[in-house]
């Protein structure tokens, strides 16, 4: 996946949004436009969109610690990417943008989850303590998955503008 300047540069700014985007909204606990934002980027870019996502998981550590929290977010944003390529890539917009809401919603309610096998080895927590862990974070998961599915509305208008602006980088 040999990269153009302009699409290093493209990449670069996306996940630069992605960071921004997440801190303008982060006085509102686990509110924020970054499964949208992933799924756009997905629909539009494909395998590409790994690029603007680990850019904007490279910023996130860099500004707030490359710490043990850190380290679930090397993957839990690729499971939502790689969901999102399992999707058909030309549906209706009936269609998509119901699905796309689904999609972010899950990702918003499974997100600690999905956080818990990391945090269970790098703690040593036994399976009790790390169903604990994951029952303690369900209200924050239910705040996080109702968030995305209201973000998720926007990640049809989303790929539909860097699909105006995008020309020859956008994949079919």
């Amino acid at each position: 996946m040999k990269l153009t300047v302009r699409e290093l540069v493209v990449y670069s700014l996306l996940g630069a949004l992605m960071y921004v985007s997440k801190v303008a909204l982060e006085f509102l606990p686990n509110v924020h436009m970054l499964a949208a934002l992933t799924v756009a980027y997905t629909v539009c870019f494909r395998k590409k969109a790994l690029y603007p996502i680990y850019i904007y998981v490279f910023i996130n550590g860099l500004f707030a610690g490359f710490s043990m929290w850190w380290i679930p977010y090397l993957y839990l944003w690729t499971l939502l990417w790689a969901a999102t390529m399992l999707l058909p890539r030309n549906m209706k917009p009936q269609v998509a943008v119901p699905v796309y809401m689904a999609l972010c919603g899950l990702h918003g309610f499974l997100f600690g989850t999905l956080y818990a096998p990391a945090q269970a080895i790098m703690f040593g927590l036994s399976f009790d303590a790390t169903i604990a862990w994951i029952i303690a974070g369900l209200p924050w998961d239910a705040v996080h998955g109702i968030s995305n599915i209201f973000m998720g509305t926007l990640v049809l208008p989303i790929s539909q503008a860097i699909k105006r602006v995008g020309g020859t980088m956008i994949q079919n």
